[in-house]
């Protein structure tokens, strides 16, 4: 292997040398298993009243129920990372089922610590929270309490999470060796390949319209074949999801995201009252699109298509270069860990057969360090995706002094430091350029973000919405869930896609629908985009000086609720649609100097 391809490769055998077949890794897995099987035997010799005795005892096991559970995490950090860089690892498919389950048991026992924490006083409680080594994870700690007492009784919570293992995750896992294993023959210049789906997916944004095409239509037809199977898994989930929600007495298919989310339903609400305003707004950016791309409709493959000089090519290092000096542009500290990341080799970016679609940030909490996977082949694209994840990277950087518990934030935050980077390094891409084929092109590629955030992502959050309320009344069949999805479209595109442009497949296609570890996994994204882009607004005002603040923001992400997140760092109220308008005004102004633009080079 040459050197040049091995720095797109990442590091992980730092972690534990020997991938799936590690005998490090193998003793750790066994040495975790001991201590949850210890921690089991424990909790229910615990007392459950509070004296001097039994408060240490329980300080004890909290502190334990918080390393188990680094651990468990640094585990499944790996094993994402070992089945992302080869799909073909079957014993890596294998170790990420037993990491399900070493989690399923973790849940069980904490069930045991919520019958405890929701058995004793509000007094008690508070003075067991007092012991100076849990104050760090108070905010965790009272949000279990209060989550516990929303639930079924304890023995009942314990077999839901033991039955999640094989059958809710079970058909998530189900769902995702179906989706990898599909492949489809695809013809480009003169030469003929089998391509995954990802690859397929990753055709809509050539500039050539017979070609995203022909990948749409591959797509579709692959998906169809195994679009049974893909109803029977969808069913399943939201079944499960449904049955357990019924036994809590949760009215709602929403109240868990919004758990996750440590959001409330009324700013939830606020932000799509104004993301359906600024979607309508974006039929004009559209129609001038349509105008260059010389289309007379607009279709669900042409929402990638690009526009203007899209030649703009990057090497890995002229990538990372780029990121690392508008990064640190704006807080030397960003730009120095994207430095560090890239030349540690903390990301996996070569383009080669084999590896998952997409792009992801995983956290190895032992290490206190990340991985990023990606396919970097020299776009555009590509080394916003690498501003991107290294934000996410950043974001676990700033929380790695605090405990396990305070490091982790809801998926909706999540979004927050990926977002900033890559408006920083879009705006800096813009201005760095004077040709205005090149400005319409980045232009594009900026509104045509807010565009998928208003409209597709609006779509699946619709189709979600629908489909959980048929789903209460029995199995939704998979012609109705094609029928939903085109109405979720309808709804969100408006006038924008045409009639026979639709994608009734992509409730089966899209992945998110199946992740067992987040319904509704879709408004934590536009959620972030737009809370990030007030953010970043806040910065351009107030320049270099807003860095503290904002990396104060991000520190309070893992031990606040995002309402209370928002109201402390940037002052707002989320509950009132004034933040999500001006956010969504913040998009749609640049709508008008790119149909300007567009305007002006239609005339050449």
């Amino acid at each position: 292997m040459s050197s040049d391809n091995n720095k797109l490769r990442w590091d992980i055998e730092s972690i534990f040398a020997g991938g799936s077949e590690s005998t490090d890794f193998a003793e750790f897995r066994r040495a975790l298993t001991v201590d949850l099987e210890k921690a089991e035997k424990t909790i229910g010799d615990l007392p459950q009243k509070l004296n001097e005795k039994s408060k240490s005892q329980w300080t004890a096991f909290f502190l334990l129920m918080q390393h188990i559970m680094e651990r468990i995490d640094h585990a499944s950090g790996f094993t994402s990372c070992l089945v992302s860089q080869d799909v073909a690892d079957e014993k890596a498919q294998i170790i990420e089922t037993e990491i399900f389950n070493l989690y399923s048991i973790w849940e069980t026992i904490m069930t045991g610590v919520e019958e405890f924490a929701i058995g004793i006083s509000d007094a008690d409680w508070n003075d067991l929270l007092t012991h100076e080594k849990l104050v760090g994870t108070v905010f965790f700690w009272n949000e279990l309490r209060d989550n516990a007492s929303r639930k079924m009784e304890p023995k009942l919570e314990k077999l839901a999470s033991q039955l999640a293992v094989d059958g809710y995750h079970g058909w998530n896992r189900l769902y995702s060796k179906i989706a990898g294993d599909l492949k489809a023959e695809f013809e480009e210049d003169g030469k003929k390949e089998m391509l995954s789906m990802g690859q397929l997916a990753n055709k809509f944004s050539s500039a050539d319209r017979n070609v995203r095409h022909q990948a749409f239509e591959k797509l579709e037809g692959t998906w169809d074949t195994v679009s049974p199977l893909a109803a029977m898994a969808l069913n399943s989930q939201a079944g499960f999801r449904l049955s357990l929600y019924k036994g809590r007495e949760w009215d709602s298919a929403l109240h868990e995201p919004l758990l996750l989310g440590r959001l409330k339903e009324e700013s939830l609400e606020a932000m799509w009252n104004a993301v359906a305003r600024g979607g309508k707004q974006m039929l004009r950016y559209i129609e001038a699109k349509k105008k260059l791309l010389k289309i007379d409709d607009f279709r669900w493959y042409d929402q990638l298509a690009p526009v203007g000089n899209v030649s703009l090519s990057y090497s890995y290092d002229e990538a990372g270069d780029f990121v690392v000096k508008h990064l640190g542009s704006f807080s030397k500290e960003i730009g120095d860990f994207a430095r560090m990341a890239i030349d540690k080799r903390w990301i996996e970016a070569e383009d080669r057969p084999g590896k998952r679609a997409g792009g992801f940030c995983t956290g190895l909490d032992l290490k206190k360090e990340s991985r990023i996977f990606m396919t970097f082949s020299g776009g555009y694209d590509e080394m916003m995706t690498l501003a991107h994840e290294l934000g996410h990277a950043y974001h676990s950087y700033v929380l790695k002094g605090h405990d396990y518990f305070s490091r982790h934030y809801p998926m909706n935050l999540a979004e927050t430091a990926s977002t900033f980077n890559e408006l920083l390094v879009t705006d800096a891409a813009l201005n760095s350029i004077d040709g205005k084929e090149e400005k319409l092109a980045l232009l594009d590629q900026k509104i045509q973000q807010g565009f998928i955030m208003f409209c597709n992502i609006r779509a699946r959050f619709i189709f979600d919405s629908n489909f959980y309320k048929e789903r209460k009344k029995g199995t939704v069949p998979r012609e109705r869930l094609s029928e939903l999805m085109c109405e979720a479209q309808k709804t969100a595109f408006g006038d924008i896609l045409s009639a026979d442009g639709l994608h009734p497949l992509f409730w089966a296609s899209k992945l998110h629908f199946f992740e067992t570890e987040m319904p509704f996994y879709n408004f934590p994204y536009t959620f972030g985009f737009l809370f990030a882009g007030g953010i970043y607004d806040l910065a351009k005002k107030e320049g270099p000086a807003f860095a503290d603040k904002y990396r104060a923001l991000l520190a309070d992400t893992g031990s606040m609720t995002t309402d209370d997140v928002a109201a402390k760092h940037i002052g707002v109220d989320l509950s009132r649609e004034t933040f999500w308008n001006d956010a969504v005004d913040r998009v749609t102004a640049d709508i008008e100097p790119f149909v300007k633009l567009a305007e002006e080079l239609a005339v050449k």
